[in-house]
């Protein structure tokens, strides 16, 4: 079982809000992890991106996805769920 099942099912063990407040700190942390990753781009490498680059780099900040309050295992069971 891979790190992402684990915490799936250990999310499915937990009552609705103690599930949200798990998955708030799982959006944080994904926050936090793209913005070290784009504060590492030197001003020098953002010049050479185009910007529709810069653009979607800044759009990518701000997608939020609802997973029904419980956390997505992989791709299919997403598109699944639309």
């Amino acid at each position: 079982m891979t790190l992402a099942e684990t915490i799936y099912q250990q999310s499915l063990t937990l009552p609705e809000p103690a599930a949200q407040e798990v998955l708030d700190f799982i959006e944080f942390i994904k926050q936090r992890h793209v913005k070290d990753a784009v504060a590492t781009l030197t001003d020098e490498r953002l010049a050479h991106l185009t910007l529709e680059q810069q653009a979607a780099y800044a759009y990518l900040q701000t997608v939020r996805i609802d997973w029904g309050g419980k956390p997505c295992a992989d791709r299919e069971e997403a598109n699944a769920r639309r």
